[in-house]
């Protein structure tokens, strides 16, 4: 049984499924559905396509180059069958299969790690540069007269915090309080006949 790998995804092609597209030259394209067919048709680079194998390797978010991938390279060369040598090489599959997964566990987590501190970074740039969205304007401007009162040490610094506190009460009541428009009442239009 042969699968095939997909010329624009890179996935996996069994048996009876996907699409075969042969050039006039008679080079061979096999792609596992539709989705892959129209890009190529579109003449859409795979590489510049986020959710392709190709894209992920080139932008390191898989693993690219591992002796583990020698496996699935495909092997021209015919070879007498040996019940001995079948069986060995299943085993030796096997046991590749599960050193490559192991290995692209790890290389996730590291590349995680990464993305986490990146994540972390931003976060802090954000949370300096948008303070405002977590601290309302009103008590930074409080905080920051206390803060100044206490450097000064004067005794004028508490009675210029009352007014603050008195501004800020007042504001609170005036958003409270509903706007209310007058309504003007349409006025009555004068005939001629009327006059």
């Amino acid at each position: 049984m042969r699968l095939e790998k997909c010329w624009f995804c890179s996935s996996t092609i069994y048996p009876g499924h996907g699409i075969s597209f042969v050039r006039n030259d008679a080079s061979v394209f096999n792609f596992c559905r539709s989705k892959c067919h129209k890009n190529f048709k579109m003449k859409r680079n795979p590489r510049k396509v986020k959710w392709t194998k190709a894209y992920r390797k080139l932008a390191g978010k898989e693993l690219a180059e591992d002796t583990t991938f020698e496996m699935e390279r495909q092997r021209y060369k015919p070879v007498k069958y040996n019940r001995e040598l079948v069986h060995k090489s299943v085993k030796a599959m096997q046991k590749v299969e599960e050193v490559r997964v192991a290995r692209q566990d790890r290389f996730h987590e590291a590349r995680m790690k990464r993305a986490a501190k990146q994540q972390n970074r931003a976060d802090q740039k954000e949370l300096e540069t948008g303070i405002d969205l977590i601290e309302a304007p009103v008590a930074r401007l409080h905080r920051e007269q206390q803060a100044q009162a206490e450097t000064e040490v004067q005794p004028m610094a508490v009675e210029q915090a009352e007014p603050v506190k008195e501004k800020v009460q007042a504001k609170e009541k005036a958003s409270k309080q509903k706007l209310r428009i007058p309504v003007e009442k349409p006025k009555k239009r004068v005939t001629a006949m009327e006059s």
